[in-house]
């Protein structure tokens, strides 16, 4: 298959006839995210995510996507270093890797797939978790199905609460500039955030369905959040003199 979902290469639907004798390693080797500037994040992560990341928005249509931001440059990100994931808190879109699910074209049945060209997936299952046991699904692959699955149905959630985010016009285009160590200046722009102001403007009903829905908390995080940019700029050297 051709490269997708960002940084999955070779996705694959796994089955016994395929992957009978596969295992995969603990991922401690992030290279494969290190040329992604931005990942999406669900409404679980925001709270540890917004300590850590710029939490954005994009639009696709009629829904805004919520999306932490790695980086300024558009094929590298900051957070990706030789000893691993320089950060806290690691957000699920990476940590479910190499694993992913794959829909059918009406959205009603999903295949759990992997991404063949993960380099810590192991042919021969000598190292690792093995994926099948005796031609069983063994306890590691049930606990990773058990992930994917919980993702996507926060996934789920997440586009609920940006199409109600989309829907109060509330967002605004955004811009990040900054000053490069060695000089010069970048933008990083194609985001949105929330105006404080059209914020404060909207209906006391529509006000008070976002704090009855937790919608209003998420928005509040999103707004801590763009402090991080800060953060971002404080990797560049480190970055750049790598």
């Amino acid at each position: 298959m051709t490269k997708q979902l960002l940084f999955y290469e070779l996705v694959t639907p796994i089955s016994l006839s395929r992957h009978a004798d596969w295992s995969v390693a603990p991922i401690t080797d992030f290279s494969f995210a290190a040329a992604t500037n931005s990942v999406p994040v669900t409404i679980p992560e925001f709270l540890l995510a917004a300590q850590e990341y710029p939490i954005v928005f994009t639009l696709d249509g009629e829904e805004a996507v919520p999306v932490a931001i790695l980086g300024f440059d558009k094929d590298a990100g900051l957070f990706v270093n030789d000893k691993g994931w320089d950060a806290r808190y690691v957000p699920a879109f990476v940590r479910r890797y190499p694993f992913v699910f794959s829909s059918s074209e009406d959205g009603q049945t999903y295949t759990l797939c992997i991404d063949e060209a993960c380099t810590a997936i192991d042919r021969s299952g000598a190292k690792g978790e093995k994926l099948f046991d005796n031609g069983e699904r063994t306890a590691y692959l049930s606990r990773m199905l058990d992930f994917v699955n919980a993702y996507q149905t926060e996934h789920q959630r997440t586009r609920a609460f940006g199409r109600l985010l989309a829907g109060l016009g509330v967002l605004e285009p955004h811009e990040a500039r900054v000053t490069r160590p060695g000089g010069g200046q970048s933008a990083l722009s194609g985001f949105h955030v929330v105006n404080r102001e059209k914020l404060r403007e909207l209906p006391a009903d529509k006000l008070a369905e976002l704090v009855k829905t937790d919608a209003a908390e998420l928005i509040y995080l999103h707004l801590q959040s763009m402090a991080n940019f800060e953060k971002l700029v404080a990797r560049l050297p480190a970055a750049e003199a790598a």
